[in-house]
């Protein structure tokens, strides 16, 4: 079963999809943010095009657990998704996840620039590749 899972940031999303046994989640692009009706498009056709049975969000809760302004938004965008697409949409706990993504990239050695272009297809890599380790 392929999951796609997603980061959703204010200007970008960050796709990662997993492959077909479901065990190993990699990056596939990002999606520059336009409206929410032209995002839902955006990740709906690409969910199509991947054959993803299952979608995760990251949830972006506060540290203690709360859902602020940022969640808020999340919520917005996965109440739309649901509309339109016919398969799971699930929220994940994605706390410090492109905190977690930039700083692995910084340790590998990639250049601030890059890791500004990476990080949010690498945010919804650890999101899903998380998810999938929890099943």
């Amino acid at each position: 079963m392929i999951v796609m899972g997603l980061d959703i940031g204010r200007r970008r999303i960050g796709v990662a999809a997993s492959d077909p046994t479901g065990f190993l989640a990699s990056g596939v692009q990002v999606i520059p943010r336009a409206s929410l009706q032209k995002d839902v498009e955006a990740v709906r056709s690409l969910a199509e095009s991947l054959g993803a049975e299952q979608i995760v969000v990251g949830y972006p809760l506060s540290l203690s657990g709360e859902a602020g302004p940022q969640a808020q938004e999340t919520e917005r965008f996965v109440d739309a998704l649901r509309a339109c697409v016919s398969v799971p949409v699930v929220l994940w706990d994605e706390r410090l996840s492109t905190l977690e993504a930039d700083r692995r990239m910084q340790e590998a050695g990639v250049s601030g620039r890059k890791r500004r272009q990476r990080v949010d297809v690498a945010a919804a890599i650890l999101i899903l590749q998380s998810y999938l380790d929890s099943m």
